[in-house]
């Protein structure tokens, strides 16, 4: 946010500098947690500055560059704090020494500041939900609260998981680094992941008491992958996800209508957001030239992405090419090959070849818990006329979801069947 924005936001400054610091937050965390090797001090030091910005800016005006001040008065107060705590005069004289002449700016040390504290957030040593729940507090700036809500378990539920993850930072030494090159590729996999799991939680809610689509979570999770694809602009996959995430936000307001799931083939394309798409489309051709040129194969996220590019390149439902999904998904199946892979390029083959081909790829699958394996054979039934077992497929589908629009799609076109 700049800070035009800032002091054009209206009435409310307090809502303006709470908007700054959310943005400035993962920049400040990172530089401090390098600088005094503590993520507690860090977050102390980042909230105490917060609360100088609520009563300085109202009355002195929003700094030339706030996120340098916040940074600075941070640092200011976590210097203050290993003072006030040292009793020891090496403790005193090494908190005098601690500086940082280092500017505050979008790229250059900072970003790689956030860069180590994102995959530190993400080590393998952590559990993945407190992978998830670290990389949202620290880099994206999400109060205990907003997380706990965000995935529906109490507040002290949440705090203690966070307390417990940084607490295993320290006790086992997780280091506050890059990964070395050799690791990188295994370990950024399982950062993207992390992302990936926020915004699908988003996408499609898992819970019945939230909202079908939670922009709130697609939102962060873009946020944090743009955050990424600054830190590594260069590795492909990172500009895959992205490219997958903003393609599919891109159809977010045409995919719910009446509280009701509405399929792609169904959706209003009037609805799509073209910025969105355009900017997708433009990563995913970007990829495909770095490949071009004699680069590595595409990883997964970059292939789905190429599969979301097609279908919103389609003008209507007819006009997708569905024998270059299909084709994309034969590259995936070997790239990452799971069921859910097989069950998606299923859903082209039935375009290509029909129901009745496809229902026999997708009953080889052992999805059975899975409520979209479910609703795609209950399709492919209604599709062939065999109600009865399309009804009975609808019915487990609708019993392995929680997501209340899913459920009234999934009603609605069961109760539609002929007998029903």
């Amino acid at each position: 946010m700049t800070v035009e924005d800032s002091q054009d936001a209206g009435p409310d400054p307090q809502r303006a500098i709470e908007r700054i610091y959310r943005e400035e937050y993962g920049r400040i965390v990172a530089s401090l947690v390098r600088r005094f090797g503590s993520i507690d001090i860090a977050e102390d030091a980042a909230a105490e500055a917060l609360l100088a910005a609520a009563e300085k800016w109202p009355v002195d005006g929003v700094p030339p560059n706030p996120g340098g001040w916040l940074t600075t008065t941070a640092g200011n107060r976590a210097i203050d704090k290993i003072r006030r705590e040292s009793h020891r005069d090496a403790k005193h004289q090494a908190a005098l020494m601690i500086t940082d002449d280092t500017p505050h700016s979008p790229t250059g040390p900072l970003e790689d500041d956030r860069l180590r504290l994102i995959f530190t957030c993400c080590h393998p040593a952590l559990a993945p939900e407190a992978r998830v729940a670290l990389t949202l507090r620290l880099l994206g700036g999400l109060t205990v609260a907003e997380i706990a809500q965000a995935f529906l378990v109490p507040e002290t539920t949440m705090a203690q998981r966070i307390t417990r993850a940084k607490k295993k930072i320290s006790l086992a030494k997780i280091p506050y680094k890059v990964p070395e090159a050799g690791d990188l590729p295994p370990r950024l996999a399982g950062v993207l992941a992390v992302v990936y799991l926020v915004f699908n939680e988003g996408y499609l809610s898992s819970s019945p008491d939230a909202a079908p689509i939670r922009e709130e979570l697609t939102g962060e999770a873009i946020r944090l992958a743009r955050i990424l694809r600054q830190l590594l602009p260069e590795v492909p996959e990172v500009a895959g996800l992205l490219a997958l995430m903003l393609l599919t936000e891109s159809r977010r307001a045409a995919r719910v209508a009446g509280g009701e799931l509405v399929p792609l083939d169904q959706q209003d394309r009037g609805g799509w957001d073209r910025e969105l798409i355009a900017e997708g489309h433009a990563l995913v051709r970007e990829c495909l030239a770095r490949h071009a040129s004699g680069g590595a194969g595409p990883g997964p996220y970059q292939i789905q992405a190429a599969i979301n590019a097609v279908h919103t390149d389609a003008p209507t439902a007819a006009d997708t090419d569905w024998s270059q999904i299909a084709a994309l998904y034969e590259q995936l199946r070997v790239v990452t090959p799971s069921p859910f892979v097989e069950l998606n390029r299923a859903v082209a083959i039935a375009e290509l070849d029909g129901p009745e081909v496809a229902l026999a790829l997708v009953d080889q699958l052992d999805l059975s818990t899975y409520h979209a394996w479910h609703a795609t054979r209950a399709d492919l039934l209604r599709r062939l006329g065999r109600s009865a077992e399309a009804r009975a497929a609808y019915d487990g589908a609708i019993a392995a979801t929680d997501n209340s629009a899913e459920i009234a799609y999934l009603s609605r076109r069961r109760d539609q069947l002929a007998g029903a």
